[in-house]
C-alpha cells in the first residue's frame, strides 16, 4: 500500500470507540519475545471474528488514539541470535500466516503499522506458543480450550479467498485459452455456449471467481507470473531439480503461475528417456518411457490441489537418474494411501474444495477419489515399482515414482503370468481364513510359494513370527483379501517393492501349478 492508502486505513483504525481483539495500539516499542506474542493473539482473534485482518500499530496512545510518533524501526532490530526482527518472527510463527510492516509518516509523525493475517485452519503459534486476545489482554491460549477448538473446526478455505489487488488483467492469456479448451473437453455439452461467453462469464462458469471476483484459486491456475506477489504470503511455485547419483545438483528451474500451463512445461525439463537396455527374447516386444506423463501429471495436480499454502513452502520435483520425487507441504488428510485406494467414493474433506472443484472443470483432477488409485495400475501395467508415497513428516508429503524396472525376472513373471498372479481365487480365499497347514493347501490346489511363506508365518509362534516377518522374502502376515483389486495395489508398499521379485522368482522356481 502507498501513503496515501495507509493514511486511510489509518484513520478508520483510530475512528474505532475502542481497542478490539484484533486491533491494538501502542506508543512504544516491545520486546521482541512480547511483540511476537502478539501477532499470535492477533491472528488467532482476528479469525474467531472473522476480521481479513488484524492490526497492531506503533505512534497511537491506545487510550486517546491520539498521535505520539514513535522511534522503533522493526528493520534495525534484533530478535534471538542476532536475526533481524521480520526474520525472527516470521521464523517463530507456525503456521506462519503472514504479516506486512509499514512504516511511514502520518500527521508528521513516525508510526508503524503492522498487518497480520488471520489464522485460517489451526492456531498460530508463536515458538510452539499459541495466544489469544481476551478483550484488550493477551493471554495464552491453552487457557481458553473453547476458543483453541473453535480455531481448529474453523476452516476456511484460501483458495477461495478473494485477491482483492486482483483484475482480469492479472490472467494470462495463454492460460485462460487453454481453460477454455480443457473446459470444452470436460463438459462437451456446453462447447456451443462457451464460444459466446467473454472471460469474465468463462471464468464464472469454469468457478474461477467469485461474482467476477478474482480468487487465489484462479491467480494460482490463471495468474500471469507477475502477479504472483498478489497471493503473498502464501508461496505460488513449483521448483525443479535435476540431481546426479551422489545426489549433486546438476540444474534447476523454478515455475510460477499459471499453474494451468505448468504440467507440460515441467515434463519438456523431465529427462524422459526410452528404455533401452531390454533383456533378450519377448520380453519387452516394444519400448517404452522411463515415465508414464499422465502419472507425471496426477502426482503433479494432487501437490498442487492438496498444498497447505499457509504453510508458504514451494511444491518440489526432483530428478534423479532413476527416479522422480514429487513432494508438497501439508498433511496427508485421508490419513494413508490404503484408505484412498480402497475406497470407492470421493473424500468428504478437502483442504482447498474451490481450488479442487476448479481443477475438476478445468479437467485436471478427479475428485472421484480415483486418481492415486489409478497412479498404482498404470505403473502395474508398465511392470514398474509402484508409486511409494512417504508420509512420515507430519506436514509433508511425498510420493516417489521409480524410473526403471525394478527386476527383469519379476518383470518376465508378471507379463506371462499377470492374470493369474492378480486375479482372486478360492485358494487365496482358503489361505486368508487359516486353512493352511506349512503351504499344503486344504482345497487341493497348489498355493504359489510367496503365499505358502505366509501362510507358514501364521503358524509359527508369536517370537518366530516377527522373526520371519523381517527376513526378505517375506511380507509380514498381510495376506490379500478375494476383492483383491485395491488390496493387490497396496502390496506394492516400499517393502513390497523391494522383495516382492525375489519372492515371485523362487515361487516360479518352484513346482507351483499356477506360477
Amino acid at each position: 500500500m502507498n501513503t496515501a492508502e495507509l493514511t486511510a486505513l489509518l484513520d478508520r483504525l483510530r475512528a474505532e470507540p475502542r481497542e478490539t481483539e484484533w486491533l491494538e495500539f501502542k506508543s512504544n516499542r516491545y520486546e521482541p519475545q512480547v511483540l511476537g506474542e502478539y501477532l499470535s493473539a492477533l491472528a488467532n482473534s482476528a479469525s474467531l471474528l472473522g476480521k481479513p485482518r488484524a492490526y497492531l500499530v506503533f505512534g497511537i496512545e491506545d487510550g486517546t488514539h491520539a498521535v505520539a510518533g514513535t522511534t522503533f524501526d522493526p528493520a534495525a532490530e534484533h530478535g534471538k541470535g542476532n536475526q533481524l526482527l521480520p526474520l525472527w518472527l516470521s521464523v517463530g510463527l507456525r503456521p506462519n500466516v503472514g504479516f506486512e510492516v509499514h512504516p511511514f509518516d502520518y500527521h508528521s509523525r513516525q508510526v508503524v503499522l503492522f498487518e497480520i493475517n488471520p489464522a485460517f485452519d489451526r492456531p498460530v503459534k508463536f515458538y510452539d506458543t499459541a495466544f489469544i486476545r481476551v478483550g484488550t489482554s493477551k493471554t495464552e491460549l491453552s487457557k481458553y480450550p473453547e476458543k483453541e477448538r473453535q480455531l481448529w473446526n474453523r476452516r476456511v478455505d484460501w483458495s477461495a479467498q478473494i485477491c482483492e489487488r486482483a483484475t482480469l488483467a492479472d490472467m494470462d492469456e495463454a492460460a485462460v485459452a487453454k481453460a477454455r479448451k480443457e473446459f470444452s473437453t470436460k463438459f462437451p455439452a456446453q462447447a456451443a455456449a462457451l464460444a459466446g461467453w467473454n472471460d469474465a462469464t468463462f471464468l464464472n462458469k469454469a468457478k474461477l471467481t467469485i461474482q467476477g471476483c478474482i480468487t487465489n484459486a484462479a491467480l494460482l491456475l490463471l495468474g500471469a507470473p507477475e502477479s504472483s506477489p498478489l497471493l503473498n504470503p502464501a508461496v505460488a511455485r513449483i521448483s525443479w531439480l535435476l540431481k546426479n547419483e551422489r545426489n549433486e545438483e546438476l540444474d534447476y528451474q523454478h515455475f510460477d503461475p499459471p499453474f494451468l500451463l505448468a504440467g507440460d512445461r515441467i515434463l519438456a525439463r523431465i529427462r524422459n528417456l526410452t528404455v533401452r537396455e531390454l533383456p533378450g527374447g519377448t520380453l519387452f516386444p516394444v519400448e517404452m518411457t522411463q515415465y508414464d506423463p499422465w502419472v507425471i501429471r496426477e502426482a503433479l495436480h494432487n501437490c498442487i490441489a492438496h498444498q497447505d499454502y499457509g504453510l508458504r513452502g514451494r511444491i518440489q520435483v526432483v530428478e534423479t537418474p532413476d527416479a522422480l520425487l514429487l513432494t508438497n507441504v501439508g498433511s496427508f488428510l485421508p490419513g494413508n494411501v490404503e484408505t484412498v485406494i480402497h475406497r470407492d467414493a470421493p473424500l468428504e474433506i478437502y483442504r482447498n474444495p474451490f481450488l479442487a472443484e476448479a481443477m475438476v472443470n478445468l479437467n485436471m483432477i478427479d475428485t472421484q477419489g480415483g486418481g492415486i488409485k489409478k497412479m498404482f495400475q498404470r505403473q502395474r501395467s508398465r511392470f514398474f515399482a509402484m508409486p511409494d508415497y512417504d508420509l512420515s513428516q507430519t506436514e509433508r508429503v511425498a510420493v516417489k515414482l521409480a524410473g526403471r524396472i525394478l527386476d527383469e525376472r519379476y518383470a518376465r513373471l508378471l507379463m506371462s503370468r499377470m492374470t493369474s498372479i492378480w486375479r482372486p481365487s478360492s485358494c487365496w480365499t482358503e489361505c486368508r481364513s487359516g486353512r493352511q497347514s506349512r503351504g499344503r493347501n486344504t482345497s487341493g490346489s497348489n498355493l504359489p510359494g510367496w503365499w505358502r511363506d505366509v501362510s507358514r508365518t501364521r503358524s509359527l509362534p508369536p517370537r518366530s513370527r516377527r522373526q520371519r516377518a523381517r527376513r526378505p522374502g517375506t511380507f509380514g502376515t498381510r495376506v490379500l483379501t478375494t476383492n483383491t483389486t485395491a488390496t493387490s495395489l497396496l502390496k506394492s508398499s516400499a517393502s513390497f517393492n523391494r522383495y516382492h521379485a525375489r519372492t515371485l522368482t523362487r515361487c516360479c522356481s518352484t513346482s507351483c501349478r499356477r506360477c
